[in-house]
């Protein structure tokens, strides 16, 4: 399997919380450390959520 990069994916987002800077919305969890390595390292296997995010062209810009 692939390395999953949680940044690619549409559960994965950044806090304002110095402590714990990165999170999931899929296993619903704030953490210091990139999300999949802390499930691998809780659950025993990769990520089963990781869904690639949809990268739109914002509205307006004629690039």
């Amino acid at each position: 399997m692939k390395e999953i990069v949680c940044s690619k994916c549409k559960h994965y987002f950044v806090t304002w919380d110095p402590l714990h800077p990165k999170g999931c919305k899929a296993y619903n969890f704030k953490t210091k450390m990139i999300p999949s390595v802390l499930v691998k390292e809780s659950l025993g296997f990769d990520c089963t959520c990781f869904t690639r995010k949809d990268y739109q062209k914002p509205k307006g810009t004629y690039l």
